[in-house]
């Protein structure tokens, strides 16, 4: 987590006013206020109890929460020089008003960084429209959160911004992250009951399926407001 927020938060400007899109239970925060030292940072995330269980992260980063759409931002215009957004997008209703939403609300010259999970192509075989559908119906996602990072990259474009060069990381990413959580449950090195971890076994292995295959990607992108 440190590696991964703290390369996004590098591109943000320092000491800015920055806003955390999605921002989790809060851990990400503390790294954005250590790498951006921004002069404000605000922390939106629709679910109202993962910003009382990320309290004390939040305090810890100077951080302000607030309870929020994505796609609905409660901000005036221009407010911020920077918004950050980690492995969130995908889960929000339209990433073209995300993107539309992220660009009102910064200002000239303003920078998103971000990380998102696109979709190299669609499922084929059995187990992998299996796999695929699992995978939606444990992360609550809907069908339209499936793009390729062409479709991304446009849906920025289309909102007003300049996009830089991007990255696809899986390999540094999603890859190691499969490896870690086998060997914790093929260790016994986790908590729960074993019905728990029989579960987890089998939604681990839908993951490693669609990343096998080629369907998944991990994304990191860029971009300024002109």
């Amino acid at each position: 987590m440190r590696r991964l927020v703290g390369r996004l938060a590098g591109d943000l400007p320092t000491r800015g006013d920055v806003l955390d899109v999605g921002n989790g239970l809060g851990a990400q925060d503390r790294e954005i206020a250590r790498v951006a030292s921004p002069t404000s940072l605000t922390a939106v995330n629709i679910t109202h109890s993962q910003l009382l269980a990320g309290a004390a992260a939040l305090r810890d980063a100077g951080a302000v929460g607030v309870n929020a759409d994505a796609t609905r931002l409660p901000f005036r215009d221009g407010s911020f020089d920077g918004l950050i957004s980690v492995e969130a997008a995908f889960h929000f209703p339209s990433r073209a008003r995300f993107f539309a939403e992220a660009f009102r609300v910064l200002r000239p010259g303003g920078v998103l960084s971000m990380s998102d999970i696109p979709t190299l192509r669609l499922p084929r075989a059995p187990l992998e429209l299996l796999a695929a559908l699992t995978q939606l119906r444990v992360w609550g996602l809907h069908t339209g959160a499936a793009a390729t990072p062409v479709e991304i990259v446009r849906l920025a474009e289309r909102a007003g911004f300049s996009v830089g060069p991007t990255e696809l990381v899986g390999d540094r990413v999603i890859e190691p992250a499969l490896r870690f959580v086998r060997r914790r449950l093929e260790t016994g090195d986790h908590e729960g009951p074993p019905g728990q971890a029989v579960a987890a076994r089998w939604l681990l292995g839908q993951v490693e399926r669609l990343w096998d295959a080629g369907i998944l990607e991990y994304l990191l992108l860029r971009a300024i407001k002109p």
